[in-house]
Parts: C-alpha cells; structure tokens; sequence
C-alpha cells in the first residue's frame, strides 16, 4: 500500500490527476485499451474538471479509454444523486470518449436486472480469473464503507457474484456495486479521500485491527495490483 498525502483536497486532486494521467499513459504504450472504474459522489468533482482541461485532457488518449463505475443509486440519470450523471456533468461530456465504450449502470430496469446485466458487460471484458480492470478509483465515506459496501451488509463478504444489487434501509433505495472480488482483481487500485471528517475511518481501515464489517474498505486489498491512499493531512491526521 502506498500512502500519498498533500495538504489540502485541492492539492490531492491535483497530485492524483497526475498519477492518473501517467497511470493511462504508461498503460496505453503496450495495451489498447484503458479500463478505468469511476467513482460518485462529491469528493471526486475537482479531479474530473481538472481531467477534463489542459493539460490532462490533452494527454489521455480518450478513444481508447472504456469507462465503468464502481457503484450506483437505482434513482434515475436525472436525479441529481446519479453517480454516472455526475461522471457526465464533471468529465465524460467534455472530453472524447467514445459513446459505446461507456457503461452506465442502468437504473430504468429493476435492480438485480441492472446488476445482472452489468455483470455479463464485464464478462465480455474480462477473464473468469486474472487481472481485470487497469483503474478502480473509489472513495470512502466518514463510516468507512467504499462502493455500496456499507457497514454491516451481507454484501460485503459477497464471493461469487461480480455485481450485485440490494436494498439499504437507512437510504431507503437500493444500491447496485461491483463487489470486492472483481476490484481485487485490478491492476491499480486509488482512494480518494480527504476531510477532517474521515479521519478516524481512515486510521481505522489503514491501521487499525481487521473488521471489514464495521469499516468495509478494508477489504479492498489487491491480490496482485497496486493499492493507493491519496489522501489531505486533515485525513491523515490519525496516522501519525
């Protein structure tokens, strides 16, 4: 595990456009395809825009770039809580990418319908075993959960199913996530995170004794690929 802090979130995002800048360039030189899963939520809108300008946008060779996302609300691509929505808004719509080579998890068809069919995308990319994506970036929130990996849900010890569905209670909506035995399997593995907020989950997941129930992303753990922090020194706090 790498762990890379900067002083603040603007700096983070600046430092992991980078790292991802790089990550695809070194990647596309041997390979023709770069399989990246992007993440939702707040923390990662800074990063898309900056990707999405110069001189990010300049580097990356965006036709060659397919794009999957890590985990989904089941509310329509118009609600503002749309995890792809916002991919759109901040990155996919100002940048080159081909149409065809961007899969959104479908919320207009039911749950185990969309994790079923999104389950059989990824089989068309990726081997039964093996290495599967080049990228996942997640995020993590204050409770320590990562994708729909929430505290406590049977989803997290999930062995066989790539993707899965199901429905959280305190949401009040279901989820639909890749789960930890696909992700595991990527070359790279990059959190985001950053804020005061996240510091006691971030000292318990990196350092503090194995429960991936109470803190979810600590079972994301590479099998053979690389394992990232970036992460602001408000993060980091209780590292030290």
């Amino acid at each position: 595990m790498q762990l890379h802090i900067q002083k603040d979130a603007t700096a983070v995002s600046h430092d992991l456009a980078e790292w991802i800048t790089q990550a695809i360039e070194t990647t596309l030189q041997t390979n023709e395809r770069f399989t990246w899963v992007v993440t939702g939520g707040n923390s990662p809108k800074l990063l898309y825009e900056l990707l999405s300008a110069a001189p990010y946008k300049d580097r990356v060779d965006w036709k060659k770039m397919h794009i999957f996302w890590g985990d989904e609300r089941a509310v329509p691509f118009s609600d503002s809580r749309n995890n792809a929505r916002m991919t759109f808004e901040q990155l996919l719509n100002r940048v080159p990418v081909i149409k065809e080579q961007v899969h959104v998890m479908k919320t207009d068809i039911a749950p185990d319908a969309s994790a079923a069919n999104y389950e059989q995308i990824l089989h068309q990319y990726f081997p039964e075993e093996g290495a599967t994506f080049d990228l996942v970036l997640n995020g993590m929130g204050d409770d320590g959960h990562t994708l729909s990996l929430f505290p406590h849900t049977a989803v997290i010890h999930e062995t066989k199913a790539w993707v899965t569905s199901f429905y959280l209670a305190p949401q009040e909506m279901y989820r639909i996530t890749l789960t930890a035995p696909i992700v595991n399997r990527a070359h790279k593995v990059a959190f985001l995170t950053f804020g005061s907020n996240k510091a006691h989950a971030l000292q318990e997941v990196l350092k503090g004794a194995r429960n991936v129930d109470q803190y979810p992303s600590q079972i994301i753990q590479p099998a053979s690929g690389e394992l990232h922090w970036f992460v602001d020194e408000a993060a980091a706090a209780g590292l030290q």
